[in-house]
């Protein structure tokens, strides 16, 4: 079907019906790879890192624009084969703070928790793309997760705990709240936090057990949604998010800076608004990372620094997001605007950690084919 331009008859997604589509050959049968692109190949893409779209998801992607947002979120791209110099297979360094399977142990006073290596969806940019889908490290067995609850209990000054991943809102309700039922038990631990992307990619999910599942008796829940554009909160996304702030759940976002997503002020002033409107607090901003063959999504720090001081100002303080550096290498994180981060006369940038650390941060880098035309 593809490697020819061609006019998709509107509608023509919806016969995908109800199922993830887990490959570039499903994706294609779908009609939603670009018109230009070569099935064979992305599957090479494929291959290498992991494929899910989700229907609710595959619904919003006009396969007649080339430059769809949603489409460059989700569908394969060549430019992931090439991975540039500085690029790392884990690039914010979990795998330096994991003292035992499951758990990162980066701050004094939190933990994150990877329960399951498996997401709903797959994002090309993923800075875990190297750890996530089948192919991953897959999910904590019985005893990897004992051991890091007991990790978390032995250790007192462990006062919140993150589940991430992977997306652990695709564990079953009975395996959430087997999780927070344990986090619960533990006196020190007083927040526990989700970070998702089920909420917009697949809203029906998000019903009255799996919301129930994750309150964690005598604890404050919080749950970060990841969402990068206003048009993935749908009708079905806000009420999922009401489904959990109405049963007390707190909401943030976490939204990730992408060049062809929403490298735009306008763009982000929408989103960051919706979040408001929905009862969602703007939380932060992420630089992307030096996730290998993901360049051709960043942009440079000072792009970035110009689009969040284009927001001052001309939207509400409630609007405005903290915008994030993850400093690689597993240093922690910086807000870009502070004085942490500084701009030097070679391009790159000087950032002090919070421990006092100073690190380079390198500009961003050019594409192979603009290379090649220069």
């Amino acid at each position: 079907m593809s490697g020819a331009a061609r006019m998709i008859p509107a509608g023509s997604v919806a016969s995908i019906g109800a199922r993830t589509l887990r490959s570039v050959a499903e994706l294609d049968d779908a009609l939603l790879l670009p018109p230009d692109a070569r099935a064979e190949d992305l599957a090479r893409v494929g291959e290498r890192y992991a494929v899910a779209v989700t229907p609710a998801m595959a619904a919003l992607i006009d396969p007649n624009d080339p430059s769809d947002p949603i489409a460059r979120q989700f569908i394969p791209d060549v430019a992931e084969l090439e991975a540039l110099p500085g690029e790392q297979s884990d690039p914010i360094g979990d795998l330096a703070h994991s003292p035992v399977p499951g758990i990162v142990h980066r701050y004094p006073d939190r933990v994150l928790l990877k329960a399951v290596h498996v997401c709903p969806v797959y994002c090309r940019f993923c800075f875990r793309r190297e750890m996530v889908g089948p192919a991953g490290l897959g999910t904590l067995t019985t005893e990897e997760l004992d051991r890091a609850i007991d990790y978390i209990a032995g250790r007192p000054e462990i006062w919140e705990v993150i589940l991430t991943g992977g997306d652990p809102l695709v564990l079953s309700p009975r395996r959430l709240r087997e999780i927070t039922q344990r986090l619960a038990a533990i006196g020190h631990v007083r927040v526990v936090r989700f970070h998702t992307r089920v909420p917009v990619v697949d809203p029906d999910k998000v019903d009255a057990g799996l919301v129930d599942a994750l309150k964690a008796s005598g604890k404050t829940t919080y749950v970060a949604l990841h969402a990068n554009h206003p048009r993935e909160l749908t009708a079905d996304a806000r009420a999922a998010c009401a489904r959990l702030i109405d049963a007390g759940i707190a909401m943030i976002s976490q939204t990730v800076l992408l060049k062809g997503v929403n490298d735009d002020a306008d763009v982000l002033t929408a989103l960051m608004r919706a979040f408001v409107e929905n009862r969602i607090r703007p939380y932060y901003l992420h630089h992307p990372d030096l996730a290998p063959g993901t360049s051709h999504f960043r942009l440079g720090l000072d792009e970035g620094r110009a689009l969040v001081e284009q927001m001052r100002g001309r939207i509400s303080g409630l609007c405005q997001p903290t915008y994030i550096l993850d400093i690689p290498g597993g240093y922690g994180k910086v807000p870009v605007l502070s004085p942490a981060v500084r701009e030097g006369d070679d391009g790159c940038f000087r950032i002090r950690d919070y421990r006092g650390g100073e690190h380079i941060y390198p500009p961003p880098a050019e594409s192979s084919v603009a290379n090649e035309k220069g």
